[in-house]
């Protein structure tokens, strides 16, 4: 379970062989909570010597309702993105949903995320590829993980081979995710590191009259499942009080139990390797 070097290489975290963490808050809500979270989360890895990459979107656009928070600003909150790498010194993930944002938003940050509803649109993951950058895909809800294949493809067209692919879950019926362990085992076959999104995946999607739910007590049980299986790294959605967190605050972890989280992952992976 070690990231290709050419990844830690490009990323800058060399000499760090434990699972990769993407972890951050849903969004960019304001410049308070994204220092807070970052400089929690960057603490706690570089005591753990586990590779960190801060994550959060600098805007939504798939909301359930049209009255959902939907971000700050475009350029505002990518520039608290950009204040971020700098001051904290870690590479930065964050969506993108057009092509036009993939080119822009690449000036920034390090790795461009594909979003689990756009994971299939062609002229995006080829634009994102073209930008050189690294490219996460979430698996779609509505994806078997065979398809996966078919998607990074769409990327390796560009000449880009640094791809990740991210499982969040499938949707079981109305307003449920489940998450089926062998499709981590299926992706893995494809040669890309493989992450698990440990905060999507108990999300309840439009569960509260257009907002949506989550069961966030079942994180650690899905995520040590996860480590067990052997994946790469692991996806985490956080914030210091995710009751006043403005998006996705029904899913998330609280920042506060991330460290025994990652402790209790350490330990199942050391078991595992």
């Amino acid at each position: 379970m070690k990231l290709p070097e050419y990844f830690k290489k490009e990323l800058g975290l060399e000499n760090l062989n434990n699972f990769l963490l993407i972890a951050g808050p849903c969004v960019v809500e304001s410049r308070s909570v994204v220092f807070k979270t970052c400089e929690t989360l960057k603490k706690i890895t570089d005591s753990l010597r586990i590779p960190f990459v801060f994550k959060a979107s600098y805007i939504k656009a798939n909301r359930t309702s049209g009255e959902s928070f939907r971000g700050i600003g475009f350029d505002k909150a990518l520039k608290i993105l950009e204040d971020v790498k700098r001051e904290f010194g870690v590479p930065v993930l964050t969506d993108v949903h057009t092509e036009i944002q993939a080119v822009i938003v690449s000036q920034v940050v390090d790795i461009l995320q594909i979003p689990a509803f756009l994971c299939r649109q062609t002229g995006l993951l080829e634009t994102a590829g073209d930008t050189g950058k690294i490219i996460n895909i979430k698996k779609g809800q509505f994806l078997a993980p065979q398809d996966m294949k078919y998607q990074a493809e769409k990327v390796v067209s560009t000449g880009n081979n640094k791809i990740m692919l991210t499982e969040r879950g499938s949707s079981f019926g109305y307003n449920n995710l489940v998450v089926d362990m062998r499709s981590l085992v299926i992706m893995k076959q494809f040669g890309y590191p493989v992450i698990f999104d440990a905060t999507h995946s108990v999300q309840m999607p439009s569960k509260e009259k257009g907002v949506s739910g989550g069961n966030p007590e079942f994180i650690p049980y899905l995520a040590k499942a996860a480590a067990a299986v052997g994946v790469d790294g692991f996806f985490i959605e956080t914030h210091p009080d995710p009751r006043k967190a403005l998006s996705d605050g029904s899913n998330m972890l609280k920042l506060n139990s991330m460290e025994a989280l990652l402790k209790s992952l350490l330990k199942i992976t050391t078991a595992a390797d």
